[in-house]
């Protein structure tokens, strides 16, 4: 039953009672009956089958109103485990959780290029096995795989349609993972599953609007409206890394030229360092590098900068004035409640954050505005792992 327990439990609609004891636990059974308006037969019933399947547990005895102290009811956590996968265009970044999303085992594997569809899918099926292996008679316990996948996906097909920095298209990783591992599979945009992540155990818990950007290599956006992931028409809704910022600037991956993250992705950050040292700008970064400027990377120009390099920090500056433009644009079109900035590049911290609050606060377009709530990612490098941990318990907890 605990491998198809996934489905029992959507099959069994008992999400309300779910997420109640989920966002309020402990709680007893008396209170879920009041704030849900179920009946009281109806929750001790479905509390029966939960606790039968393992989901909840019973904890400690709550206070007395005047008659026998109520049993409490709690999620049972380490009952079940979920595996994330954030599947980038660098590397692989594999966990596993318990339900309350604590991480308890954690892998990274580097990609090269290039990959075919095959060899990257073989990759991804290795790094789950790795921790299928790591649990031995617990493997049961696992009851979902998420992946929060690079590019274009369409969700509904779990299809990896365009990975531009892989420069892959159309990767069945749903149908692929689910044949290997029998287990419900759930594929989505990284950056939509870092959204939803930062709302489910972030800096997102407690809006209502939730933009969650995330850059790295590239640049996109996942946007959180309600508790639910917003897509458009063609699972394209985010991609922000190719609003064009600069009509003559240089080309993108895309095709298209001046996109944002040509001018404030981590490849960007490098880039522009390179060319600065190269025309003989003075920098500490000439020596980090060993004399050769291929070595000189986004991380190499934020460790400069701390060491105030001023080369480094003009770079970092002039990479939160870009993310402010575009994060503007963003603003006057979706006017958020909040703004999430993650990624490999959001380490650079208030070097970079400085600059994208100022202009932002210069250019948008009224007061309120200005002072949207801008912050950095709660969750780390771990950020999308554990938003493709929350594909499978958003369908297990969510009301629908």
């Amino acid at each position: 039953m605990q491998r198809g327990t996934f489905q029992l439990m959507k099959s069994l609609n008992r999400n309300i009672i779910l997420n109640k004891i989920r966002l309020d636990g402990p709680i007893s059974r008396a209170q879920i009956a009041k704030d849900t308006k179920l009946t009281p037969p109806t929750v001790s019933s479905i509390v029966k089958e939960l606790i039968d399947s393992g989901m909840i547990k019973e904890s400690e005895q709550g206070e007395s109103k005047g008659g026998r102290k109520p049993t409490m009811l709690i999620i049972n956590a380490d009952s079940f485990y979920v595996i994330g996968l954030d599947v980038g265009p660098k590397d692989i970044k594999t966990i596993l959780t318990d339900l309350n999303g604590k991480v308890l085992e954690f892998y990274e594997k580097v990609l090269f290029s290039p990959l075919s569809n095959h060899e990257l899918l073989d990759i991804m099926k290795a790094e789950i096995q790795q921790i299928m292996e790591q649990y031995g008679e617990e493997e049961e316990k696992v009851i979902g795989i998420g992946v929060g996948m690079h590019g274009v996906v369409d969700v509904e097909q779990g299809i990896s349609l365009y990975a531009p920095n892989l420069n892959l298209r159309n990767i069945p990783i749903k149908e692929e993972l689910e044949v290997r591992f029998s287990r419900t599979v759930k594929v989505e945009n990284d950056a939509k599953a870092l959204a939803l992540g930062e709302v489910w155990f972030g800096n997102g818990n407690g809006a209502d609007s939730v933009v969650a950007v995330n850059v790295g290599t590239g640049i996109g956006a996942g946007i959180v409206i309600d508790g639910k992931l917003f897509h458009g028409e063609n699972f394209i809704a985010g991609e922000i890394g190719h609003m064009t910022i600069d009509i003559g600037g240089k080309q993108c991956s895309c095709g298209n030229y001046g996109c944002l993250q040509t001018l404030a992705a981590g490849p960007a950050i490098a880039e522009k360092a390179q060319k600065e040292v190269a025309i003989g700008r003075e920098s500490i970064l000439r020596e980090m590098a060993d004399h050769d400027l291929e070595k000189i990377d986004g991380k190499m120009v934020y460790e400069a900068a701390l060491q105030g390099d001023e080369l480094s920090v003009q770079v970092l500056k002039s990479t939160g004035i870009y993310l402010g433009i575009g994060l503007t644009n963003l603003i006057h079109l979706m006017n958020p409640k909040r703004i999430i900035i993650g990624g490999g590049v959001s380490n650079a911290g208030d070097l970079l954050m400085d600059s994208l609050k100022e202009t932002v606060q210069k250019k948008a377009l009224t007061e309120a505005a200005k002072h949207t709530d801008i912050r950095l990612s709660k969750l780390g490098n771990k950020a999308t792992a554990i938003g493709a941990v929350s594909l499978l318990l958003v369908e297990l907890f969510s009301v629908k």
